[in-house]
């Protein structure tokens, strides 16, 4: 599990954890997103890349990002060769993801950095950074908690809540996602 990151200017409940620019930044991405890049159709990936590394997105290679695909924060996103965000997946990238070599995030699977400190009695945002890495698969409406690592050729079942890292070449499922059984290592 990744450590957490917490943000301390936050005083009560109710305040943004964000400064006035940072505000400013997001929601300038989330109207060029809108303008942009979801009426696009799906042969236009240049594109929508081109305009994820304009708000500093790291590509590395040539991923997929699908047009109705949701990034929060894209300066907190890197995408890897081959790496695919499907139909409406959430990148709620309050932190850092990192999307490895050919690992697919499924339909409407939400992928969420960020939670609050239950301890605390202003709520202060945590946030710990979600590693996807290569070959790894996340089914559609998965949720994959803050500072999980979901390991090399894992793969994470429909419908599944991941509160602990998956194990590489592990198949998990259910709610909370437990191990079911282990995938083949082909060559």
């Amino acid at each position: 599990m990744a450590q957490l990151k917490q943000f301390d200017h936050q005083k009560a409940p109710n305040d943004s954890p964000w400064s006035l620019r940072m505000r400013v930044a997001m929601l300038v991405w989330e109207y060029c997103w809108l303008l942009f890049c979801v009426w696009t159709p799906k042969p236009a990936n240049r594109w929508r890349l081109l305009v994820l590394r304009a708000f500093g997105a790291k590509i590395k290679g040539r991923p997929f990002v699908h047009q109705r695909a949701r990034i929060q924060i894209p300066w907190h996103v890197t995408l890897h060769h081959r790496a695919t965000l499907g139909d409406r997946s959430n990148l709620y990238s309050l932190g850092e993801i990192e999307i490895g070599a050919r690992a697919t995030v499924g339909q409407e699977a939400y992928i969420c950095t960020g939670t609050h400190d239950f301890d605390d009695p202003s709520l202060r945002l945590v946030t710990a950074k979600i590693t996807v890495e290569e070959d790894a698969f996340i089914g559609a409406r998965a949720f994959v908690m803050p500072g999980i690592t979901v390991g090399r050729y894992a793969l994470v079942g429909a419908c599944s809540v991941v509160t602990r890292d998956v194990e590489p070449f592990t198949v998990v499922a259910g709610n909370p996602a437990r191990a079911t059984t282990r995938r083949r290592r082909d060559s």
